[in-house]
């Protein structure tokens, strides 16, 4: 397929005004409906944990207890990577005074001073739906993950991901209950427990952007259309990976790399881009998540579909 410098010109296109004022309607609902269980604003308004994001965030804090929530944007709008295509935005809806953590061998929360939390009568994820079915009635429906809200012309559609704080101390040797590298757990109702690192991603995100004189979210942009034009050629490929998946992909080519090009066409820089994807193929099994944490390719199956797609990427794009 042939693809011109307007066409990914306008695939490389940010978030619109617009879209900017439904996610935040759709965080600040989430948000209100919460407040009712005893919560209130640790600040006024809704800020921003990075600069040149959409990474709103607020901190909730019990009425009449040492309870704390971190409401926060997360995924492609958040980092401004979506596409048009693209239309839930998702929020977590972090429990920050439980908490799960993980420490190096021979150490254990005694050595933190940590307790077992008490057990409570109902889950923060059973919690948090029965406040925004309060909020949003028959809009609400449970998923294993996630708690969907479904959107209007005032607000996205959501997904809410009740979670609770991770807490890793592998690295931390002074048993410093500061010192840890952060994210979040999410259990989802088929019993899988997930890590992930939405924060970091964010923050990885904005720098790699700066670094790139900011061709690498219009670069991920453009990468997102061309996955949704692949599935909607028939490319069988597109569907064995994940936007985010591709995110973290462009995530791990160097940063000199874009610079190289930045004076050149979109068309010429997207594939340059892909023959670098192509030739260090051999690599993949150590690309990192857009985190820098974990790995993006962890078992021989995604490392595989990575491989299938960017081999299928290199056959459909052609440009003029």
């Amino acid at each position: 397929m042939k693809f011109t410098e307007s066409m990914l010109n306008n695939y490389s296109q940010p978030l619109s005004n617009t879209e900017d004022q439904q996610c935040k309607n759709a965080i600040n609902m989430v948000i209100n409906s919460i407040k009712p269980l005893g919560f209130q604003e640790k600040s006024t308004s809704l800020e921003k944990m990075y600069s040149d994001t959409y990474s709103y965030y607020q901190v909730l804090e019990s009425t009449s207890n040492n309870r704390k929530i971190k409401v926060f944007l997360q995924g492609s709008y958040a980092n401004n990577t979506n596409v048009r295509t693209q239309s839930d935005v998702d929020i977590a809806v972090v429990e920050e005074d439980i908490f799960t953590t993980h420490y190096r061998q021979g150490v254990s929360d005694a050595n933190y001073g940590f307790v077992n939390a008490q057990p409570r009568s109902q889950s923060f994820k059973d919690e948090i739906e029965i406040a925004l079915t309060n909020t949003f009635g028959s809009d609400v429906s449970r998923e294993n993950k996630s708690i969907k809200i479904n959107g209007n012309s005032y607000r996205k559609d959501a997904d809410a991901v009740p979670c609770r704080r991770y807490k890793d101390f592998s690295f931390d040797y002074y048993d410093n209950p500061t010192n840890y590298v952060g994210g979040i757990v999410i259990n989802a109702d088929s019993g899988e427990e997930i890590i992930n690192y939405p924060e970091q991603h964010i923050r990885n995100g904005k720098e790699k952007n700066v670094a790139t004189n900011h061709y690498y979210k219009k670069m991920v942009r453009i990468m997102k259309k061309m996955r949704y034009l692949m599935k909607d050629n028939g490319v069988s490929s597109a569907s064995g990976v994940s936007s985010f998946a591709l995110e973290s992909l462009l995530w791990n080519i160097p940063n000199e790399y874009y610079l190289e090009f930045k004076d050149c066409r979109k068309v010429f820089m997207f594939s340059k881009l892909i023959e670098y994807l192509n030739s260090h193929s051999y690599a993949l099994d150590t690309f990192k998540e857009a985190n820098g944490i974990k790995l993006l390719c962890p078992n021989r199956d995604m490392l595989n579909n990575m491989k299938s797609f960017i081999n299928s990427l290199i056959t459909f794009y052609e440009y003029e």
